[in-house]
C-alpha cells in the first residue's frame, strides 16, 4: 500500500509548482494511474504546497489541512484513472477533491492567522506599516470565521489561488454566474463583518469585481 509518508512530503515548500505545464501533469497522471510512484511524487511535490494552502484557506486550521491535502492526494493515487483531461485540467480535478473533502469536515473550524498561508514579510517595511498589514490581515481571518464554508472556498479559489472566475465556478462544480454570486455575498459578509470590527473596508484584500 503507497502512504504519501512514503515521500516525505513534509516541507516541500521548494516544490516544483506548475513547472512544466498542463501536459506534463496529464504525463505524470497517466504514469500513476499506471502504478508509478515516482511519478506520483513529482505530482506531490509540484502541488501540494497549494493544496495545503487551499485547504487551510478553506478549513482554516493548518492540522486539519495538512490531513485534508494528505488525503486528496491519496484519492489521486487511487483513482488516477478517472480523471479525464478532456473534461478539464488536473488541478481543477485536485482542487475540486479538497474542496469536498473540507467541505465534508463538519466541525467548525479554528481559524490561524491569514499570514500563516506562506506570505513573507517585505523587511524594507517600516514597523508601523508591518504591523497595521498583519492587524489587518488578522481582522480578515476573523470575519472569515462567520461566513459558510461554501463562500470561504470561494474567496481561497478566488482570491488565494488566483483562479479566474470560471475556473473556480469549475472547481465547484457550479456556473460562473452561481460562483459570483456566491463570491459577492462571501465579500459582502467579511467586509460587513470588518466594518463591525472597526475595520473601515478590506480593500487591498478582499477586492470587488470577478474575472471571466
Amino acid at each position: 500500500m503507497i502512504t504519501i509518508g512514503d515521500w516525505d512530503v513534509a516541507g516541500v515548500s521548494k516544490d516544483m509548482d506548475g513547472a512544466g505545464g498542463v501536459e506534463f501533469d496529464e504525463t505524470l497522471v497517466r504514469r500513476v494511474a499506471s502504478g508509478s510512484a515516482p511519478a506520483f511524487e513529482v505530482l506531490i511535490r509540484r502541488h501540494m504546497r497549494r493544496t495545503i494552502a487551499l485547504a487551510q484557506g478553506i478549513s482554516g486550521n493548518a492540522g486539519d489541512a495538512d490531513e485534508i491535502a494528505q488525503e486528496a492526494f491519496m484519492r489521486v493515487w487511487q483513482h488516477a484513472g478517472r480523471w479525464d483531461p478532456d473534461k478539464g485540467q488536473f488541478t481543477t480535478w485536485l482542487y475540486r477533491i479538497v474542496v469536498n473533502l473540507c467541505l465534508d469536515r463538519r466541525r467548525r473550524p479554528q481559524w490561524l492567522p491569514m499570514e500563516t498561508a506562506g506570505d513573507v514579510a517585505d523587511l524594507r517595511e517600516d514597523a508601523p506599516a508591518v504591523i497595521a498589514r498583519k492587524e489587518h490581515q488578522r481582522a480578515v481571518a476573523k470575519a472569515m470565521e462567520s461566513i459558510p464554508a461554501r463562500q470561504r472556498a470561494a474567496v481561497s479559489l478566488f482570491y488565494f489561488q488566483e483562479l479566474s472566475g470560471r475556473e473556480a465556478a469549475e472547481v465547484m462544480g457550479i456556473k460562473p454566474a452561481a460562483f459570483e454570486q456566491l463570491l459577492f455575498r462571501a465579500r459582502r459578509a467579511i467586509k460587513a463583518e470588518l466594518m463591525a470590527r472597526g475595520v473601515i473596508s478590506a480593500d487591498g484584500v478582499i477586492s470587488d469585481g470577478v474575472e471571466p
